[in-house]
């Protein structure tokens, strides 16, 4: 369970990372590309934070990440200087893809199609029969 610092340092993260991203996308030029940073997670010693993206469209979501992944040292150097007058130290950066949408889409397409589960119910796995 995260604790209220915890949940506060990932909210601070998370509003300078979204500030640092996309000022750098806007600052080469990149059109067509929107990032957007859903959630921080901050580890209980505050050594690692786990960043979840979106990133659209959907098919510039691999090659942005692995940019953004080689990329990381400068976004933490970046991140440090506008935290330095509320953490001592900034925590380690992991970029994850926030694939969440994509369940959410799929689900919901799922239930419009013909493959409903709730009306079809030997689509479930625990009502199949053996």
């Amino acid at each position: 369970m995260e604790t209220n610092r915890q949940k506060k340092i990932g909210g601070v993260l998370q509003k300078d990372l979204v500030d640092i991203l996309q000022g750098e996308v806007r600052k080469n030029g990149i059109t067509n590309l929107v990032i957007s940073v859903s959630k921080v997670s901050v580890t209980t010693d505050l050594s690692v934070a786990t960043v979840y993206l979106s990133i659209f469209p959907q098919e510039k979501a691999k090659e942005t990440l692995e940019a953004i992944k080689t990329n990381t040292t400068l976004i933490k150097h970046d991140l440090s200087q506008r935290v330095r007058l509320q953490l001592r130290r900034v925590p380690n950066l992991v970029f994850f893809i926030d694939d969440s949408l994509d369940y959410i889409e799929k689900i919901d397409n799922a239930l419009a199609d013909k493959e409903n589960p709730i009306e079809n119910r030997d689509l479930l796995e625990k009502r199949r029969k053996s």
